[in-house]
């Protein structure tokens, strides 16, 4: 439950910012008319990335699959989700290509994200013509909204528990409160700490997420001395003797961290009156 409630609660929070920064700068901008397209680029955003996950978690009727792809892909593509390691192995390691580089490509840019996506957003709503600016808004805020909920159904493919839904659900729930105190009260919130903090823990999920995808691909067979690898990371997967209390270990990095972030904006003040002392 802990961790699809903070997957969910980060997620949810940034997509709820995302499409705040492009509903107010269209308003801005004198373009409030093209806010019905990001509204639907919304809704079609969000229920692209729950069939996603549907289709992942469930499967499709091989007939199904046939008519979309033909017999021979469609085939392939039904052998593979009927396969539960192999395709929990794969989609772990998409998973994990997907969050990683992305909370890395946040901490490097995320200070110039909203400058980027004002320029791209400037770019694709003074299109001359009304039907071009429409299709511009609506792809990028599609293309944008339905990339953090991919993110997320992936991500929470990978938490085998029977409690996931109510975490997940609570989680959608404190992010829909953290934005609007965003709203309300942003002076007194440190986003870049949120950010900062919850980054951590993906990454220290995505830790988890690969040893179980070596976990699924030994016991899948597909690696050298399956039989062995998979006895030995059997003790780190979510059940295992170590696996279950990754999840306090995850949490405890990231209230370090926070806690050293704390003392660093405490201590700032000090050290710059040091420095202004020191100069006079």
């Amino acid at each position: 439950m802990l961790n699809s409630f903070i997957i969910v609660f980060r997620e949810g929070f940034e997509s709820i910012l995302l499409v705040a920064v492009i509903l107010s700068y269209l308003r801005k901008a004198g373009q409030k008319w093209l806010t019905s397209a990001v509204y639907v680029a919304l809704v079609l955003g969000l229920s692209a990335s729950v069939a996603l996950g549907y289709v992942l978690r469930n499967g499709v009727n091989d007939s199904v699959l046939e008519g979309i792809f033909g017999s021979a892909i469609g085939s392939t593509v039904s052998q593979f989700l009927a396969n539960e390691s192999l395709r929990e192995g794969v989609l772990g390691i998409v998973a994990m290509v997907m969050v990683g580089s992305l909370v890395i490509y946040m901490w490097r840019t995320g200070p110039k994200v909203q400058q980027r996506m004002r320029s791209r957003l400037d770019t694709v709503s003074s299109r001359s013509s009304r039907m071009a600016a429409v299709a511009g808004v609506f792809l990028f805020t599609f293309l944008m909204i339905t990339r953090e909920g991919m993110e997320t159904a992936l991500m929470l493919l990978q938490v085998h528990s029977s409690e996931m839904l109510g975490g997940a659900l609570l989680g959608l729930f404190a992010a829909a409160a953290f934005a609007w105190s965003w709203a309300k009260f942003g002076h007194l919130i440190n986003v870049k700490r949120f950010f900062q903090v919850t980054g951590i823990f993906l990454l220290l999920f995505m830790l988890q997420v690969g040893i179980y995808s070596l976990h699924e691909f030994s016991e899948a067979g597909l690696l050298p001395n399956s039989e062995v690898l998979h006895a030995a990371t059997e003790k780190f997967s979510p059940d295992g003797l170590y696996g279950k209390w990754f999840s306090l270990v995850m949490i405890s990095v990231c209230a370090l961290w926070l806690f050293g972030g704390w003392l660093m904006d405490r201590l700032k003040p000090v050290r710059q009156r040091s420095v202004r002392l020191k100069q006079a």
